[in-house]
């Protein structure tokens, strides 16, 4: 057996609808019952396809859906609580900092027992500071990918348990999606269309969102994210990981001389918008060894005053050349962009990187030089969160995209639908890149060809 949650499984429309009638029996009056109630103006379900109903403007009267929404991509156990009227009522995460330090990055299968370890308690603990139980839940989201199989399958198999328990609907998040929409959710101006760039310890990603599931993909990397190389240069400089390599490294370049050391900018004889940070990595580990620093042997706390103003000029030197190598592609992008979609306002950047304080002014001089007005989540929002999922949840939500209750008691066999590689857009014409081509295989069909397709069958 296998678990689909986004796009929904193939069911008969009888089946469909009478598993719909029961579920304003099961709990309260919400929107859920008022969704099956206009149920036989629904389109009938197919597979691999989504629920496309009516607009998220039809339902801007409703406040009163409540979303639980759960987050194990990779190495944050995170749960939230959040209404549809945009009020956050609770958010818990669990950390595996100390995890990363010991395994010098994430380890599948020890993230996976964290998450098992931490799950219960950390949703638990988002609905005792929402003071409401499942009972009050309008439904379940929970992303199934991209991510680690492992590690998802951990928030999959919890989300299901309790919409299988208490009757509730339960949406499939793409969790680069979420990174994107929650800034809708933090600023209520942001408008379909826009510009997003995603950038994270996994991720680089330039996409054009035309509207709730349709995204084009400009650019992304084909080789390291930024956030790898910010995770990597700060341990071979010996800063203190368990903060995060990013924003230690970013703390430690104030210190240091931005132009001291000659980084070459990447990927500059490619007029595309991917990214590329394994070369820039190289160029950093050589610097180190001709400078025959000891760093990775002496923590920085224990460096001299030289040795640290020589790690703090690596330290500034990359990050100048890092963020460039951002703003040359998000220029490309929004040349890009604006030729495709002339009406976009806003850049929204997101995912942990975006909490840098250096990332978010050079970005924001970018945007202002285009015409743009630069849009960042809090930090707090920024890396991995169930507030992100639960929102993201809600916007598809009230377009009609999600699954029934699954049932109570799954078999100990059950496969779930999780998704590790998938994209988030189809590739623009003009971005696809050939480096990228052998790393096609296992790739799940984008979230955006999944949505569209469905939505032209109907």
């Amino acid at each position: 057996m296998v678990a689909s949650i986004l796009p929904a499984p193939s069911l008969s429309r009888f089946k469909f609808l009478l598993l719909r009638s029961f579920i304003p029996c099961l709990r309260k009056p919400s929107l859920t019952s008022h969704l099956a109630n206009r149920s036989l103006t629904s389109p009938s379900l197919k597979p691999c396809t989504t629920v496309a109903t009516r607009s998220v403007s039809s339902f801007s009267s409703r406040d009163d859906l409540v979303m639980l929404g759960i987050e194990t991509s990779c190495d944050d156990t995170a749960a939230a609580v959040v209404r549809s009227d945009g009020q956050i009522l609770s958010q818990v995460i669990s950390s595996q900092a100390d995890l990363l330090v010991k395994y010098g990055g994430v380890a599948p299968k020890m993230a996976e027992e964290a998450h098992a370890l931490a799950i219960d308690g950390v949703v638990q603990q988002a609905l005792d500071n929402a003071k409401l139980t499942e009972e009050n839940l309008s439904a379940v989201a929970v992303t199934i990918g991209p991510g680690l199989s492992l590690c998802l399958r951990v928030g999959v198999q919890k989300a299901r348990r309790i919409a299988g328990k208490f009757r509730l609907p339960i949406v499939g998040v793409h969790h680069m999606e979420a990174h994107a929409l929650v800034a809708r959710l933090v600023n209520k101006k942001v408008q379909f269309p826009f510009l997003a760039l995603l950038i994270s310890g996994g991720h680089n990603l330039l996409i054009l969102a035309h509207s709730l599931g349709h995204y084009v993909q400009l650019g992304t990397t084909i080789d390291d994210a930024i956030g790898e190389a910010y995770d990597k240069t700060a341990r071979w400089l010996g800063l203190d990981m368990r903060r995060g390599g990013g924003p230690a490294l970013e703390e430690l370049a104030l210190e240091g001389d931005p132009t001291s050391v000659k980084f070459s900018v990447p990927m500059r004889q490619h007029k595309d918008c991917n990214f590329s940070y394994a070369g820039l990595k190289t160029q950093v580990r050589l610097a180190i060894e001709s400078q025959n620093l000891p760093t990775e042997n002496v923590p920085i706390s224990s460096a001299s005053s030289d040795d640290r103003r020589s790690r703090a000029d690596l330290a500034a030197s990359f990050q100048r050349v890092a963020v460039l190598h951002l703003e040359e592609r998000c220029q490309r992008a929004m040349e890009w962009a604006l030729k495709i979609e002339p009406s976009i306002k806003y850049l929204v950047v997101s995912g942990g990187v975006a909490s840098n304080s250096f990332v978010r002014a050079r970005l924001n001089d970018v945007a202002g030089r285009n015409g743009l007005e630069l849009v960042c989540p809090p930090p707090r929002l920024c890396t991995d969160n169930g507030v992100m999922i639960a929102w993201t949840g809600i916007e598809h939500y009230l377009m009609g995209r999600f699954d029934p209750p699954p049932p109570p008691n799954e078999p100990e066999n059950f496969q779930y639908d999780l998704r590790p590689r998938w994209p988030l857009g189809e590739e623009y014409s003009e971005g696809r890149s050939v480096a990228r081509s052998v790393k096609r295989a296992r790739v799940h069909p984008s979230l955006t060809s999944i949505i569209q397709g469905s939505l032209t069958q109907q």
